[in-house]
């Protein structure tokens, strides 16, 4: 009998663990594709000059360099909401409420010393962001709310949050004020400074924390007996549905996004315009763009990844670890590489925010080809991969030492 139980719960423990390496194989992927984002920012030249969607001076392969990228910040929100619930599964609600408030201000302090540190290398700068992983933070606390509300509730605040948000696009709080940095952190990109001391408000809190909230809502089809076949179908409806709305909504060109697409002199730049959705803040259009082919690729990944999956998997299951090294080891290859182009490596010293420091006269001339640039990328994921996989495995054997769930 005990043997019959334990063939019995064997397929179901198999389909557990395709179903968090899915996950992982998403969120390692998306960890992968970040880099060659921030590997652009330290090193194409480029970078420095303009935005590479700029349709006024980019072209097609560094206009794709880019929007590929703008897959990452989402699905973090995202997979963060679904990991939220399948953790839920196994603390009450309240635990569950008590972790994600103390892992989301621990990631508010990181952005604000050691990512900010990494970004710079300016240990005393007078400057600091509140990007993507302020904004893992604040909505992961924002969640820490949510979740004593019952799943319609979430997911109809989500739904608020999302597809409503493009509502308050005319709304503007303008001036250096207390009021002005409250309606930034809320939902308008703004610089601001005080005696000083530079403050980017870059990822504002309404539609990051929705996207969060509606990842939380899906991670009921992770649940221990939902059924596999079920899910996959839902997956890839909801999926396609949302693929469906953004190419409806955005042909139809008066909701969703403030940045509206126009015919070009060329069909592919034509294309370009289409696809050139708002990131700060992420439009509904930008959303639907990017969460729709992810639900899609979930569907088609519960299954045993394959040899390159596999090591996918393992940035994805050390995301914040692979996170801070990158910036660190970034940082310093672009320090050594300003040696060999005719500046001193303090020129990667910057005193405010990276985008704010390209147009710096220290480092002007700076810069590689795009060629250059994905060949570092490559090298800055390869040097990577070992020190993720050791941390991977030390998390492995060591699951009862409480801080690593911070880490």
């Amino acid at each position: 009998m005990q043997s019959i139980a334990m063939t019995a719960a064997a397929p179901q423990r198999a389909a557990t663990s395709i179903r968090v390496e899915s996950i992982d194989l998403l969120r390692g992927l998306i960890m992968v594709i970040m880099a060659l984002d921030h590997v652009r920012d330290y090193f194409h030249a480029d970078a420095f000059l303009y935005d590479p969607t700029d349709l006024t001076k980019t072209n097609a392969a560094l206009f794709f360099t880019r929007w590929i990228t703008h897959y990452c910040a989402p699905l973090f929100m995202f997979l963060s909401g679904i990991s939220a619930y399948i953790s839920g599964e196994r603390k009450s609600k309240k635990a569950l409420s008590v972790f994600l408030l103390k892992r989301g201000a621990w990631l508010i302090l990181l952005e604000l010393t050691v990512v900010h540190w990494a970004w710079y290398f300016n240990f005393v700068g007078k400057g600091a962001d509140l990007t993507v992983i302020w904004a893992l933070g604040i909505s992961m606390m924002v969640l820490a709310a949510l979740i004593y509300l019952p799943l319609w509730a979430i997911g109809s605040i989500g739904v608020l949050m999302v597809a409503g948000h493009n509502l308050l696009d005319g709304i503007h709080v303008p001036g250096n004020t207390l009021a002005g940095f409250g309606w930034a952190l809320l939902h308008e990109q703004q610089p601001f400074t005080y005696k000083g001391f530079l403050l980017l408000v870059g990822y504002p809190i309404i539609p990051w924390a929705g996207v969060m909230a509606l990842g939380y809502c899906l991670g009921q089809v992770y649940a221990r007996n939902y059924p596999a076949a079920q899910r996959k179908k839902l997956l890839l409806m909801l999926g396609f549905t949302l693929i469906g709305l953004f190419i409806l909504i955005r042909a139809i060109n008066v909701y969703g996004d403030a940045r509206r697409w126009s015919e070009q002199p060329t069909l592919l730049f034509s294309l370009l315009s289409f696809l050139n959705t708002t990131k700060y803040p992420p439009s509904l259009l930008y959303l639907l763009m990017t969460t729709g082919p992810a639900l899609v690729f979930l569907a088609w990944t519960e299954k045993k990844p394959g040899w390159f999956g596999q090591k996918l998997t393992v940035f994805g299951r050390v995301p914040l670890f692979y996170y801070i090294l990158h910036l660190y080891l970034l940082h310093l290859l672009a320090m050594f590489a300003t040696s060999f182009s005719g500046h001193q490596w303090s020129d990667m010293v910057l005193d405010y925010a990276l985008w704010t420091g390209r147009s710096s006269a220290q480092l002007e001339g700076y810069g590689f080809s795009l060629g250059i640039t994905y060949l570092v990328w490559i090298l800055v994921v390869v040097l990577l991969y070992p020190l993720c996989a050791w941390y991977d495995q030390y998390k492995r054997a060591h699951k009862d030492q409480w801080w690593l769930s911070y880490l």
